[in-house]
């Protein structure tokens, strides 16, 4: 860790005005603290775009995002592993909401636990001040980022329980619409009513059948079940 005397900068700024992590005193001596970010989306088809422009906004520098597209329902996402790898005490992380944390209620605390208490990393969420582990250290601003984290961390992982509840609702919806999923289904070679005859009279094997049109054994089969139902033959 680097080890440099007091600089003569306005504490929270980087002499500049922009946002910059505290500085940690030890010894009269000031240590210069790492400041990341982290980025999570959903799925690859979402966009990042604002947790980025938040993120460079706090001036947090781009080697040091770290993004994830994956669900929030636990913390084992491989950026988020690798960050907290290189995290070290009076590090500081930016998020852009609770969230993007994750949306688990218990593994957020636990892990805004681990990383505050045990780490000794400090945490901005930019989409609420008061969960700024910089500030309130004291046993009042304790008890209300404390509070703060819960209810959100409840929202967090709410949310997600309602968004799997809509979209099972909408699928259910839809198949009583006539709405069908997954991949369309292959129509028939030309020749599988031959090939069908020819194998139900045992003249030739599922394998010769399947091969002849086209089509793996396993979908000759089960075309086979559902030809046999019909009335065509």
């Amino acid at each position: 860790m680097w080890v440099l005397p007091v600089l003569g900068y306005a504490e929270g700024t980087d002499g500049a005005g922009a946002c910059a992590p505290l500085p940690a005193k030890e010894g009269g001596r000031v240590t210069i603290s790492t400041t990341y970010g982290y980025i999570r989306v959903s799925t690859r088809e979402q966009n990042e775009d604002r947790q980025l422009i938040a993120l460079r906004a706090a001036a947090v520098p781009e080697k040091n995002m770290f993004v994830d597209r994956q669900s929030g329902k636990d913390f084992l996402r491989p950026e988020y592993q690798r960050m907290v790898r290189k995290l070290k005490k009076d590090d500081l992380l930016y998020v852009k909401s609770i969230d993007r944390l994750g949306r688990n209620y218990g593994e957020i605390l636990e892990q805004w636990r681990v990383l505050t208490k045990e780490r000794g990393i400090d945490i901005v969420v930019l989409d609420m001040p008061l969960l700024d582990t910089r500030r309130g250290k004291d046993l009042m601003g304790t008890f209300l980022s404390d509070i703060v984290l819960q209810v959100l961390s409840f929202v967090a992982e709410n949310e997600r329980t309602n968004i799997r509840q809509r979209q099972a609702e909408g699928i259910a919806a839809a198949k009583a619409r006539g709405v069908r999923f997954g991949r369309p289904p292959r129509p028939l070679p030309d020749n599988y009513h031959s090939a069908y005859r020819r194998w139900k009279a045992g003249m030739i094997t599922g394998t010769a059948a399947a091969k002849e049109c086209g089509i793996p054994l396993s979908t000759f089969r089960y075309w086979a079940e559902v030809y046999g139902k019909t009335d065509l033959l």
